[in-house]
């Protein structure tokens, strides 16, 4: 055995906690999960037809390694007619294996052993580890207290000589929080004249409900210094296509390409020409999603209240982060107990970092029949505590 030579920084990473309860649901019978944050419905029919034609015609090698041309001026107009993001497709845009692959190049790309990067908490689990393997020191900064968003004033006592990036990931996972125009506004005036990197997680930004998505990237001077991160996994229900992309300045993007070229080489093909399509003809499929996600959000928030459990509600993603502090149970015992007696998963909000325990996180991309049934069965659990 020969574990000891393994590097410490990959045998310290966790596999995420909201796997581990995932796996875990599989394992009981009957039981029913909120715990993914995948779409429930099926990738639109004509983009898996564009996958199909694709293999049809044998377009299986590689492309360019930034991705295929036509592809990136598609997402160079639909950024540009979304958000009025304004991005080469030449040289500002690379097409990724997922977003989690493009935060990962950029990761590897902007940081060096030491830097600092803050990250609002409670937040998705993936940033922390690439962090470390990239040789930086993550920076949490508790939002619990602040509506569970990052403000400029929240975030300045953090900023120091050694911060290197700010990530901010809005609609948010797993609070499911956007960002006001003000609240934009006051982060990009604090940022705007010093020496660090803006990585904007902007995933879920076709996701949002009653408010325009607006990305800090398009505010003032920050565009030169911000990196935008997007895919089609939520906006297009294309989780198992792994396409996302980065877009930054040239600059930048020339670095980048040079990391994700010697990591992945190029996205795969056939999953290109399916996010041609979804992108060009399928520019407005995310809208009858969206939606459906609202009367979900709705259903789902008025029963919690119901039940008499404490939340904010959100204007984007398709995630609820209610409280269950008041029940005197610690995120791991509450889900675990609502597993085994009712046979409903959830995610534990420690699973978020530590600044999540005394949450759960709620998916509501699910049918409404399993939304139902589920909150009835935790409604019926909530009672005996």
């Amino acid at each position: 055995m020969l574990e000891h030579l393994i590097n410490p920084q990959v045998k310290d990473i966790q596999i995420s906690g909201i796997r581990k309860i995932s796996n875990l649901v599989s394992t009981i019978p009957g039981a029913l999960t909120l715990t993914i944050g995948q779409p429930d419905f099926p990738t639109p029919r004509h983009i898996i037809e564009a996958g199909q034609r694709a293999l049809d015609q044998n377009k299986t090698v590689y492309t360019q390694n930034p991705g295929l041309i036509e592809l990136r001026e598609a997402v160079s107009n639909f950024v540009k007619v979304k958000y009025g993001q304004d991005y080469r497709a030449a040289d500002e845009i690379i097409v990724t294996a997922g977003a989690s692959q493009a935060v990962d190049i950029t990761l590897r790309t902007i940081l060096t052993p030491g830097a600092e990067v803050i990250i609002p908490a409670p937040i998705y689990p993936g940033y922390e580890p690439l962090i470390h393997l990239a040789g930086g020191v993550p920076v949490y900064v508790d939002t619990r207290e602040n509506g569970l968003k990052l403000t400029a004033e929240l975030l300045e006592p953090y900023l120091t000589e050694n911060t290197r990036c700010v990530i901010l990931c809005y609609p948010s996972n797993p609070t499911g929080q956007v960002l006001t125009e003000k609240e934009i506004a006051d982060l990009a005036e604090l940022l705007a004249d010093r020496e660090l990197f803006i990585l904007s997680d902007e995933i879920y930004s076709e996701l949002v409900y009653g408010v325009q998505h607006r990305s800090i990237a398009t505010v003032g001077k920050l565009r030169d210094k911000t990196i935008v991160i997007n895919g089609l996994s939520k906006s297009h229900a294309m989780t198992g296509w792994r396409v996302g992309f980065t877009l930054a300045p040239a600059y930048l993007t020339a670095h980048m390409v040079k990391v994700h070229q010697y990591n992945v080489t190029c996205a795969s093909s056939v999953s290109q020409y399916a996010a041609l399509e979804a992108l060009t003809i399928g520019i407005d499929d995310a809208l009858p999603m969206r939606e459906a996600y609202v009367a979900r959000r709705d259903y789902v928030y008025d029963r919690l209240n119901a039940m008499g459990i404490e939340l904010d509600k959100p204007d984007g993603a398709f995630y609820l982060f209610p409280s269950i502090a008041k029940f005197g149970l610690s995120s791991q015992e509450f889900a675990m107990r609502l597993l085994h007696e009712e046979h409903v998963a959830v995610v534990p909000g420690d699973a978020f970092t530590s600044y999540g325990e005394g949450y759960i996180r709620i998916s509501y991309a699910y049918a409404q029949d399993v939304l139902e049934q589920s909150l009835d069965r935790l409604e019926r659990f909530v009672s005996k505590l």
